[in-house]
């Protein structure tokens, strides 16, 4: 192997290496998510989307970002009247699986 192909190499270690050690977190246990609690958690926030694209708009759903950890539904953004986020906190309780939803949606200013 020439020293080119090293020095490739090499650069391609380093850079798995720090990716990897990127993926290492100091959370205890119980506070990280299992892959299948991720992939569920991420199932959750399409279907919640969907629910509020279909019940209150897809103008609405696109103006409203969707986390979930563990069940637990947070709603951000900003909508044009409270029924809106109203309306889609409702859609996102009417999800099966969510356990609660947090609705941090705000009414954008008239001004």
């Amino acid at each position: 192997m020439n020293a080119k192909h090293r020095n490739i190499l090499s650069a391609a270690l380093v850079t798995i290496a720090a990716a990897l050690s990127g993926c290492a977190t100091d959370k205890p246990a119980e506070s990280r998510r299992t892959t299948g609690e991720f992939t569920s958690d991420a199932a959750l926030t399409a279907k919640v989307k969907s629910a509020i694209a279909t019940d209150v708009g897809a103008r609405t759903a696109a103006a409203i970002n969707i986390e979930t950890y563990r069940g637990v539904v947070q709603l951000t953004g900003f909508v044009d009247s409270r029924e809106q986020a109203a309306r889609a906190e409702e859609s996102a309780k009417k999800v099966e699986g969510v356990r609660s939803v947090k609705n941090d949606v705000r009414i954008k200013s008239t001004s």
